[in-house]
């Protein structure tokens, strides 16, 4: 009798445990929004509409951005005649909708009320990850490199008010991948997946004033920024996050993280990281400066690592690509 009693125990102390883990686990699935058979391909980026309730996704080989509603979960429009989208920003003042297309080389920008094509900015092939200034409205976007056979690079500057280009910086390496910018000063970070280093552009001065190189992880592809505490944070598709201090330039730590990372996103409210990984959503919490906890490896789906955090939703959405026999979808986490 009093080995049963203990058995049982054992299983009450187990099964509770876990039900701890599931209540404070940082995420939790709350939806999911499904897609139609034919949206194949990868996902690169999101945009959300606040206001609206419509969250943007770039399935790039359906050659579309897709809208949500998001209080449904249902795909309300699609927005053809893109080639290969990648980056999407949504103005809510002007009522545009910005998109970079990488096979067609250009920046197209749409009425975000119609989804109407209202003009295109001339770029390079590849056009793709964005960085978006508030202050001066100017997007600055990647382009060119090894898709048009050259060892360099272009980090464009639009006016998205104007719809104009202003000019081009030039940036040695055939792949630059995600960017930050400093409110603080007139620095932004580019991470140059070609040369495993993180180079700061001056965007005052137009020109990369120094070059800061990763021993911590390899390709470098996702980018965060901890303004406040003057870290910057890479995600590294061979799994780690290396901790960067920006006024040293120097790596202060690495965090382990699943393979595959493509997004990663710090939120000083809570002062959490989250990296969406290949199957996995890792969050670390921050106690200070240079240390982290990891607190959660919530499991998402194969290929689900592009990812966006809506703080004032508490919620964090993960595109999942067509794999197998399962359609493409959306899976909708409520942060906890």
């Amino acid at each position: 009798m009093k080995k049963r009693f203990l058995i049982l125990m054992a299983v009450f102390t187990v099964f509770g445990v876990r039900a701890r883990c599931q209540e404070t686990a940082p995420l939790k699935l709350v939806q999911t929004f499904k897609l139609p058979p034919e949206v194949k391909g990868n996902f690169d980026h999101f945009a959300i509409d606040l206001k609206g309730q419509r969250l943007f996704a770039t399935p790039e080989g359906y050659r579309s951005v897709l809208v949500f509603d998001i209080k449904t979960g249902q795909l309300i429009h699609t927005i053809g005649g893109i080639q290969k989208p990648h980056a999407v920003l949504y103005r809510e003042n002007v009522g545009r909708l910005y998109v970079t297309d990488g096979e067609a080389g250009d920046l197209k920008i749409f009425d975000s009320r119609t989804y109407k094509l209202l003009s295109s900015v001339k770029l390079l092939e590849d056009a793709d990850s964005i960085g978006y200034d508030p202050a001066t409205k100017y997007l600055y976007i990647d382009n060119g490199g090894g898709d048009v056979h050259e060892t360099f690079s272009l980090l464009s500057v639009v006016d998205t008010t104007t719809g104009k280009k202003l000019a081009d910086i030039k940036i040695e390496g055939d792949t630059l991948e995600a960017m930050a910018l400093e409110n603080s000063s007139p620095k932004m970070y580019v991470n140059n997946k070609a040369k495993n280093q993180v180079d700061v552009v001056d965007r005052e001065k137009r020109e990369v004033v120094a070059s800061w190189p990763l021993t911590k992880c390899k390709t470098n592809v996702a980018m965060a920024f901890n303004e406040a505490n003057h870290r910057l944070f890479i995600g590294c598709r061979s799994g780690q996050i290396s901790v960067l201090d920006t006024q040293t330039g120097k790596e202060v730590t690495a965090l382990p993280i699943t393979k595959g990372v493509d997004d990663i996103v710090y939120d000083p409210a809570s002062k959490r990281i989250y990296a969406a990984c290949d199957g996995d959503a890792d969050v670390y919490e921050q106690s200070d400066a240079d240390n982290y906890k990891l607190i959660g490896k919530i499991a998402t789906a194969p290929m689900g690592r592009t990812a966006l955090l809506v703080p004032q939703l508490k919620r964090y959405f993960v595109a999942v690509p067509q794999h197998g026999t399962t359609s493409a979808e959306v899976l909708v986490f409520e942060v906890n």
